[in-house]
């Protein structure tokens, strides 16, 4: 006589799968290696390795360096998101891009770099009302990047490759990561946009809360729309601006 097959547990509908132990060690591990930390030492170790200067002789730090460094940790860091992506059977363009690009993603990149000028203004304007002391970087040491033409022109691409295409599919990975196996996408947008405001401290603290605002800003759009497509083109567009404005500056 047959005996009949054991009943299999299937979880209740709308409710996903228990997350192993391993597999969020594995996306720890690969939110860390993608965090930009990593990548950029390595980088850095390798460039001067061979000869190349942080920064120049007057103190200034190196255009041509900071554009090499941010170029190579931009294919490393992107390849390594590529890596990961194929290593979980998932598709890059699927969950960074939502499979493809729409006119509407393009009109909303473009609303969102006004935006985000309107977005750090009022930061930085609050801060300054409410607690004034965190203004402790009175200039900007990114604008002595910018001293000539080719300056800014080598600037002007480190800072749209940088901020348009590796921090925001960086930002996306990281966020997915977290929605899967590490406490769901609002912990991530909390704990990545604190440490990409970290990224920017050099520049102020009051700079660096702002900048974590407008992290927290992007990272939200991405979780609402599923693509990074507009937040890079805020972003770069953004970052661009601000090229533009460390140039009238120096002209001035």
């Amino acid at each position: 006589m047959l005996e009949p097959a054991p009943e299999r547990f299937e979880p209740p509908v709308g409710v996903p799968p228990a997350v192993l132990p391993i597999e969020r060690a594995a996306a720890a591990l690969e939110v860390i290696l993608c965090s930009g930390f990593p990548t950029q030492l390595v980088v850095i170790a390798v460039l001067t390795t061979f000869g190349m200067h942080m920064r120049l002789a007057d103190g200034r730090l190196s255009p041509h360096f900071v554009f090499t460094l941010t170029l190579a940790d931009t294919l490393l860091l992107v390849g390594l998101v590529a890596f990961f992506f194929r290593a979980h059977r998932e598709s890059m363009r699927r969950e960074l891009f939502a499979s493809r690009a729409t006119w509407r993603d393009v009109a909303l990149g473009a609303v969102l770099i006004p935006a985000s000028f309107f977005l750090v203004i009022f930061v930085l304007l609050l801060l300054q009302l409410t607690v004034p002391a965190l203004r402790n970087v009175p200039h900007n040491p990114l604008a002595d990047l910018v001293k000539t033409r080719a300056d800014a022109v080598l600037f002007a691409l480190v800072v749209m490759i940088a901020g348009g295409v590796r921090e925001e599919i960086q930002r996306g990975f990281v966020l997915r990561r977290f929605e899967q196996y590490l406490g769901g996408g609002g912990v991530g947008l909390i704990l990545f946009s604190a440490m990409f405001g970290l990224g920017h401290v050099e520049q102020g603290h009051d700079v660096a809360l702002a900048t974590a605002v407008l992290g927290a800003f992007w990272g939200a759009i991405y979780l609402r729309r599923r693509t990074v497509l507009p937040a890079m083109i805020g972003h770069a567009g953004f970052d661009l601006a601000q090229v533009i404005n460390f140039v009238v500056l120096s002209a001035g």
